[in-house]
């Protein structure tokens, strides 16, 4: 195979993976197993993420093809230990999505997205017969966004709070427990407790917390490296102004930020 040959196939991809897997092949690829390659698919998720984020089209289609590779790989390791193959993933998800539409692919009738999400929960129960709604949460997702898809899943089941001033209430409540708590390990618990608390508010406004909470570290990265040009410009070592100097010199790079848009949209 001719390294510019079909690069735009997929069946190249799935190629060059093959050969790079092969006994005269990559000496790295060769060595990698489903758990050593946890790490890499994680962060190419990752980086997906960030270029998301930016809203970087060209980073996102270069990103998305790396995660494209993490897919064919662990098929490729899968096929040669004889678990499963390329067809059998692609077939699975086919199926998968053929049953969950069926207001496309069958006769089902329904008005709005609303009524396809709930439909869509109510098909996923079926799937997993009688274990719990929470069962197919991968509790390796980080503990923000696991939080908010819990109680999003038994939000559907109708376990959830009547309004959002509610659970305002219940954020008020938290905070006053935290400050409270007396020792090292009841604060721990109180603000996991305001935590989980604050993933609930983001859920009923519709925000997806880790993507605000990612915006929210770009925003603080770019004022504070901000800050610290700032200092080596002007000769003055940041560690060495007081606090309220500290505070003037975060306003001004949060009044650049607003004006310039860096940090404020990442």
């Amino acid at each position: 195979m001719s390294s510019a040959d079909n690069l735009d196939q997929f069946a190249t991809l799935v190629g060059i993976i093959a050969k790079l897997r092969a006994p005269d092949g990559c000496p790295w690829d060769r060595k990698q197993t489903h758990t050593s390659l946890r790490v890499n698919l994680l962060e190419e998720c990752y980086e997906v993420l960030e270029a998301l984020d930016e809203r970087d089209s060209a980073k996102l289609c270069e990103e998305l093809g790396d995660l494209l590779m993490q897919v064919v790989l662990h098929t490729q390791i899968a096929t040669e230990a004889g678990e499963f193959e390329l067809g059998n993933v692609i077939s699975s998800i086919n199926t998968k999505l053929i049953h969950r539409h069926p207001h496309i692919f069958g006769s089902l009738k329904v008005k709005d997205a609303e009524e396809v999400t709930a439909n869509w929960e109510s098909l996923k129960q079926e799937e997993r017969g009688g274990t719990s709604i929470l069962a197919s949460v991968p509790q390796q997702m980080p503990a923000l966004g696991y939080s908010q898809e819990i109680q999003r899943r038994v939000a559907q089941v109708g376990f959830d709070w009547k309004d959002i001033d509610s659970v305002i209430d219940k954020l008020a409540e938290e905070v006053s427990e935290l400050k409270q708590a007396d020792n090292e390990e009841q604060r721990a618990q109180e603000f996991g407790d305001l935590l989980f608390t604050l993933a609930n508010i983001a859920r009923r406004l519709g925000i997806d917390l880790e993507a605000a909470l990612r915006e929210a570290n770009q925003r603080f990265y770019h004022r504070f490296t901000y800050m610290e040009e700032v200092c080596h410009q002007r000769g003055v070592n940041f560690s060495e102004l007081s606090f309220d100097e500290q505070k003037t010199l975060w306003e001004e790079a949060k009044r650049r930020s607003k004006a310039t848009g860096r940090g404020e949209r990442i």
